[in-house]
């Protein structure tokens, strides 16, 4: 009998010392993230959260020309992709934030988008039995700005992607993977198009800033990276954006004013046609590339071949 009840104890206490390693285990900052980027709680009113304009189904970005704060507040820029930003050097249009961190704090902040103080967020977090729970399980801490902002970062960090078409043929020797067009698009995009002197790399971006033409201090006024450097030889310049998952993150640059990609590829072809009185526009684009139909739209089927499998069927509706 007095063997039995060890046996018994000894088993309960292996499944106690079991479940105990699984919830520790449970959460993850990560997880975490997750959690905070969906939930408005973060939002003054309640009503809407990061997700709300970055739209997981659109690649992490949203569908109209400017997103809407609280109170259907309209903000001043086109949301981008919260997608594959882990090795970006700064942040938003305008590189005000340095870091992913940084970032993650700023739309809460923001009187155009979630428009809560600071303290007030973290006060919610603390008085919220399940966030304060979590925050002591994943940092051993209660919420604090630096946790919070740590969080929401780590789960950005996971939103990578890089089985699309395109991966497939370049990097998995898979000639099939796309079609002639896009092996020509491609070729464009390198040569011709001039594309690659600021889109390339594992993202296709060189992480710098650069006016393209959309500034001509009239009907086109955001001046962009001079409002943060102070610098007037910075007016109009802009971040340039990574292009995997283009094709379901339209309406396209700072301010949305293109909806299409065919768009975008025909104002590159010919900016001063666009916006001819364009103020220190890139000299790389002081010339007409000269493409044509065909050709346009071999660089619009590259575009669309970053289109990472787990969006194909949004991207066959665009």
């Amino acid at each position: 009998m007095k063997r039995y009840i060890l046996t018994i104890l000894g088993l309960l206490l292996i499944t106690i010392a079991q479940v105990s390693f699984i919830q520790k285990k449970s959460t993850s900052k990560e997880e975490l993230g997750k959690l905070l980027f969906f939930d408005p709680i973060l939002s003054k009113d309640y009503t809407i959260s990061c997700a709300s304009c970055h739209k997981p189904g659109y690649a992490f970005a949203d569908t109209t020309t400017v997103s809407r704060g609280v109170a259907r507040k309209k903000g001043l820029r086109n949301t981008p992709s919260a997608m594959n930003v882990s090795l970006l050097s700064s942040f938003f249009w305008d590189g005000r934030a340095a870091d992913l961190e940084e970032q993650a704090l700023a739309p809460i902040k923001n009187v155009s988008e979630m428009n809560l103080p600071l303290q007030e967020a973290l006060g919610r977090l603390k008085n919220n039995k399940k966030y304060y729970r979590l925050f002591d399980e994943v940092f051993n801490s209660e919420p604090t700005a630096k946790h919070l902002a740590m969080a929401i970062a780590a789960f950005e960090r996971t939103l990578e992607t890089s089985d699309s078409p395109f991966d497939n043929w370049k990097f998995s020797d898979d000639s099939n993977a796309v079609s002639d067009d896009v092996k020509r698009g491609f070729a464009l995009f390198s040569g011709k198009g001039k594309c690659t002197s600021c889109h390339f790399g594992s993202n296709f971006t060189n992480n710098e800033f650069r006016n393209i033409g959309l500034f001509n201090a009239k009907n086109l006024k955001d001046s962009g990276r001079s409002l943060i450097s102070g610098k007037k030889e910075d007016a109009g310049k802009f971040k340039t954006p990574g292009l995997r998952n283009v094709a379901i993150t339209a309406p396209y640059m700072h301010n949305g004013m293109f909806k299409t990609l065919q768009q975008v590829i025909d104002f590159y072809n010919d900016p001063n046609k666009v916006v001819p009185n364009a103020i220190n526009r890139d000299s790389l684009l002081a010339k007409p590339l000269g493409l044509t139909v065909r050709e346009k739209n071999d660089i619009e089927a590259f575009l669309r071949s970053l289109t990472d499998k787990r969006f194909h069927k949004v991207s066959t509706r665009k």
